[in-house]
């Protein structure tokens, strides 16, 4: 008996660590809005549904704290390294109202995202609240959650490996962020060129036009109104890869 409940004890403490790793940083569930103690228990809720489906798999048990300590490190980085990659998606619209932000000189309008911990220019917030209502319309959480699951069918509690090729998989991630973020900034990007053209022209022809002042107000029309039109669009983007991520994760790091 006390061998079987050391068992199960170890059991949920794998499991607990796998789930735990995504609510550390997964969108929704890992940011700082979410205090600690809910992340926590929804981490050990999840992880108690979870459990008795694993209850069922060979599990090794650890013959020292050392290898016991290796497994959680293994589960931990599982969990963030699924969560993690969904928030690099995320970064690809902070990324955009950056780039909006310093094209349409209103980069100082600048406001604190407790999801990030820092002040980031009000384009980057816009979108990623954005973003991150899209995300749940579209049940990038479900999504994610299914994901995790499938880690447990592919590796049980205790079976957790770290793949070689983890590396090359947040490269690809990063290199499809950035690609993202400068197709979700396009249409702004190339309608702000135009009107610094158009400005640039008028100038020419009537100096004693107050051009800053003109051009300020423009910009910030012009960054609105297309915006308004190709915000669907770049929500459009993000549903479009939320699926292909999250399989690419769990073939890296779950492969069939």
């Amino acid at each position: 008996m006390p061998e079987f409940a050391a068992s199960q004890l170890v059991l949920l403490a794998l499991v607990l660590t796998r789930t735990s790793g995504i609510m550390l940083v997964a969108p929704v569930f890992g940011t700082n809005e979410v205090p600690p103690t809910i992340r926590g228990l929804l981490a050990l809720a999840i992880a108690a549904m979870i459990m008795p489906i694993q209850m069922a798999a060979p599990l090794a048990q650890p013959k020292s704290l050392v290898d016991l300590g290796l497994m959680l490190a293994a589960e931990t980085m599982i969990g963030l390294t699924l969560g993690l990659g969904v928030m690099v998606l995320f970064s690809a619209f902070q990324l955009s109202g950056q780039v909006i932000g310093q094209l349409s000189g209103m980069s100082l309008g600048d406001v604190f995202n407790p999801g990030f911990d820092d002040s980031v220019p009000l384009f980057s917030h816009f979108l990623y609240l954005v973003t991150l209502a899209v995300y749940m319309l579209i049940g990038g959480h479900r999504l994610l959650m299914g994901g995790l699951l499938d880690t447990f069918a592919a590796m049980p509690p205790g079976q957790a490996v770290l793949s070689p090729g983890g590396e090359q998989l947040f490269v690809n991630l990063l290199t499809e962020s950035f690609e993202l973020g400068f197709r979700a900034a396009a249409p702004a990007t190339a309608a702000l060129l135009l009107a610094t053209i158009v400005l640039g022209l008028v100038s020419r022809s009537l100096p004693q036009l107050n051009i800053l002042a003109l051009g300020f107000g423009l910009n910030a029309i012009v960054t609105f109104l297309v915006l308004a039109v190709s915000l669907g669009g770049a929500c459009w983007l993000l549903q479009d890869r939320l699926e292909g991520v999250v399989e690419a994760i769990l073939e890296t790091i779950a492969p069939p």
